[in-house]
């Protein structure tokens, strides 16, 4: 049996909700892991005040991905800095197993379990591989991915939440609209186009529409005097999820899945600047099934409503049973051995 185990990485929500996950799970099996991320990206805002942690390490390190050349050196030799540091935190808590959510800062973690010869896990996200996991996927023990065919586990670790309010839809009364936590211009723009259009036909609005554009959409939404819950960002995101019966959201891994196990049926908008195309890979992967509708953001028109007001709700909601289950993250945890 494991002991001990140190989970790594972050940056985005992305990673971070895997990270959480893995993180409950082991709470309600009284384990507490050690976190190390960054004190860049959203890793200290996501776990910075956590309890379920033994302890929690930010080091200083960023992206190499669109640096210049001297931007890569820097962030390269911070990196190589900190995973020295974290092969000392691995010997104070008597680390034997590393968990890796991905993401830049993930080196450091994954690097120091290679040094100190650790059993290292990886969980991909997404359908196109980071470059951080490609790196170190060849020394792992095993790779998890929904995606990947020889996965040991294919089940996406998502908080039990998303389950326990999870429901079939079987008409469309109310919309979310989903930009991630930084909100997505693309989205909040096709959301004013048909805006009207949804209020004349009583669909309700939900809209997390990010910093950003948070001002302008309150504006037009108070002179359009339509009503909408409307928002920057929420912890408690499920509970907004809960009450709509359709989506339109960027392809996020987390997002896609969470919509999944809420069995919310979608319109899924990728983010065309996504490493790889993932987040298109990502939909396609439901769209093949014909449980999701998927469109390129430079094909968003308000034609497309009718596709979505057109669409067997019922049907594609109850299609999304069973394809990501409950008890990912425990299964994960019950193959790294604790």
């Amino acid at each position: 049996m494991s002991k001990n185990i140190a989970i790594v990485g972050g940056g985005t929500g992305g990673h971070l909700s895997i990270a959480r996950s893995i993180k409950e799970a082991l709470n309600r099996r009284g384990i507490k892991p050690v976190f190390i991320g960054s004190s860049s990206g959203q890793d200290y805002s996501w776990f910075g005040n956590d309890e379920g942690f033994e302890k929690k390490y930010f080091y200083d390190t960023q992206s190499v991905v669109d640096k210049g050349l001297w931007g890569k050196i820097k962030s390269l030799l911070k990196i190589l800095k900190a995973s020295y540091s974290a092969q000392g935190v691995l010997k104070k808590h008597d680390i034997d197993v590393v968990f890796s959510v991905g993401g830049y800062s993930a080196a450091p973690g994954s690097m120091a379990a290679i040094f100190r010869k650790k059993r290292l896990f990886i969980h991909e996200q997404n359908a196109v591989m980071g470059k951080v996991n490609a790196i170190f996927a060849k020394k792992a023990d095993a790779i998890f991915s929904p995606y990947i065919e020889n996965s040991p586990v294919k089940d996406y670790p998502i908080s039990e939440i998303f389950f326990d309010l999870s429901r079939v839809r079987t008409e469309i009364k109310t919309i979310i609209f989903l930009g991630g936590s930084q909100g997505a211009s693309a989205i909040n723009d096709f959301a004013m186009k048909i805006a009207k259009q949804l209020d004349k036909k009583d669909i309700r609005i939900i809209h997390q529409c990010g910093k950003r554009d948070y001002e302008k959409l309150k504006k037009f939404y108070f002179d359009a005097n339509i009503e909408v819950d409307l928002f920057q960002f929420d912890k408690k995101l499920y509970k907004k999820i809960e009450q709509a019966d359709f989506a339109i959201s960027r392809a996020g891994a987390s997002t896609l899945w969470e919509l999944t196990a809420s069995l919310l049926p979608s319109l899924y908008i990728p983010y065309p600047y996504a490493a790889g195309d993932h987040q298109y890979f990502n939909a396609k992967f439901l769209a093949d099934k014909k449980l999701s509708l998927l469109c390129r953001q430079e094909d968003l028109n308000e034609e497309i409503l009718k596709t979505i007001l057109g669409v067997d709700i019922a049907s594609m909601s109850e299609g999304l049973q069973g394809l990501v289950s409950p008890d990912g993250a425990d299964k994960i945890i019950d193959y790294m051995g604790f």
